[in-house]
């Protein structure tokens, strides 16, 4: 499927409110936005519970750390299995094995006997389980929408998303200032009926396995990818940006030493960048991006790190915050052109392994991303760290226009 839309019989999108009666597109996004609830919630918890009982970034940069390392590990063949079996059984499958930990932690938080090395076993089983979780959840979505819509599919898709990181980060520092182990209980409950949800999509066009199980299956989204140079370096400029971009990793740094809130005040912050992307999605969500998209996308990730350099050097509230809101706003900008460009490009039979390529390039470096912002800081304090970041997202952005230009002159989405 082409890329530039030089068609004057282009499909027109049905608008946003047809998607929201569209039941399997309800349930779906739902399913979604109570699991990215319980996803948030355990961002402030852990991050806050862990810095609280070490005091040091180095052993807040490996929470991201032992999340990442089973998500490396296990993504490709979570890639594969979504697209062989059920995404939806996947799906919720996934989102008990998270419940479990979750009722582990409050367990263990409200009875006091949790250790550090006990909350790492744990986030590496949050890995381990999203390693699986993701690629299904991602290809799912063209699966449940009509043809046409899914570029407005995926501005509200990541709207909802954003809506769970703008109320879960608040509610889990709420939450955590009442007991340690609240969030936990609240997460394990989310998951819950993100599972229950999950089970009541009714699929437009179910998948159809064309292939045998083989090693080459397993990593044949790697080859597609490649082959792809629009794709690739989609992928490849979102890894680099959210890599070198993981200024929030820093959060309770920022919270507690330099801005002076507590665990409140850090669910404020966390939840800011969310107001300002679910702002944009209402704006994506009823105007399409409809001309040089390629070139959109680049912008919004320049803004994203320019949001990020100033982030870095505030000490005031107020402006911590404003950078967070348009870090968010154009973060959705740059989300939703690579969603719906990677989507568009792949055939459905291959959409779990190439989202599993895509959540290992970009979702999976939030968590290395992190453990990278948490040893800069220890090496050379915390906001020349965020603002080395922030700068060298810029400077990715503008190679990244050079070295590709096929994905730099995309002019629509089809």
């Amino acid at each position: 499927m082409t890329l530039l839309n030089q068609s004057a019989d282009a499909v027109i999108p049905a608008g946003s409110s047809a998607l929201l009666r569209h039941p399997p597109f309800v349930f779906y996004i739902l399913a979604r936005c109570f699991s990215r609830f319980s996803s948030q919630i355990a961002a402030v918890a852990v991050g806050w519970q862990v810095y609280d009982m070490t005091g040091s970034a180095f052993q807040l940069g490996m929470v991201g750390l032992v999340q990442f390392v089973p998500m490396l590990v296990l993504v490709f063949a979570g890639g594969h299995i979504a697209d062989r079996y059920d995404r939806r059984r996947v799906m919720q499958i996934s989102q008990v094995v998270q419940g479990v930990v979750a009722v582990y932690l409050a367990w263990g938080s409200y009875a006091g006997w949790i250790t550090v090395p006990e909350i790492f076993v744990a986030v590496a089983l949050f890995g381990a389980a999203t390693a699986f979780e993701s690629p299904a959840v991602s290809a799912l979505l063209p699966g449940v929408v009509p043809d046409g819509t899914l570029q407005k599919a995926t501005a509200l898709t990541t709207g909802s998303g954003q809506l769970a990181m703008i109320c879960g980060p608040a509610l889990g520092g709420i939450a955590y200032a009442l007991s340690t182990g609240l969030p936990y209980a609240l997460m394990a409950g989310f998951w819950v009926i993100g599972g229950l949800l999950g089970s009541a999509i009714r699929l437009d066009r179910p998948i159809v396995v064309k292939e045998p199980p083989t090693f080459a299956a397993l990593f044949a989204g790697v080859g597609f990818v490649r082959r792809n140079p629009a794709i690739l370096g989609t992928i490849s400029l979102d890894l680099f940006a959210v890599l070198l971009g993981g200024a929030t990793a820093l959060l309770p740094i920022y919270a507690r030493d330099i801005l002076h809130t507590g665990p409140w005040g850090l669910g404020i912050l966390r939840a800011a960048p969310a107001v300002g992307a679910l702002v944009m999605t209402v704006v994506l969500a009823r105007t399409s991006i409809n001309r040089r998209v390629g070139m959109r996308m680049f912008q919004a990730v320049i803004v994203f790190g320019l949001a990020t350099a100033v982030f870095a050097v505030s000490q005031l509230v107020w402006l911590s915050l404003a950078a967070l809101l348009i870090m968010g706003a154009a973060d959705t900008v740059s989300v939703v052109i690579r969603v719906s460009l990677v989507q568009l490009a792949t055939p459905d039979d291959m959409r779990g392994r190439v989202g599993a390529v895509n959540f290992l390039f970009i979702n999976a470096s939030n968590q290395l991303g992190q453990f990278e912002s948490g040893v800069t800081a220890a090496l050379f304090g915390t906001m020349p760290a965020a603002l080395l970041g922030g700068l060298g997202t810029v400077a990715v952005a503008l190679l990244w226009m050079k070295l590709f230009p096929t994905l730099r002159d995309v002019e629509r989405l089809e």
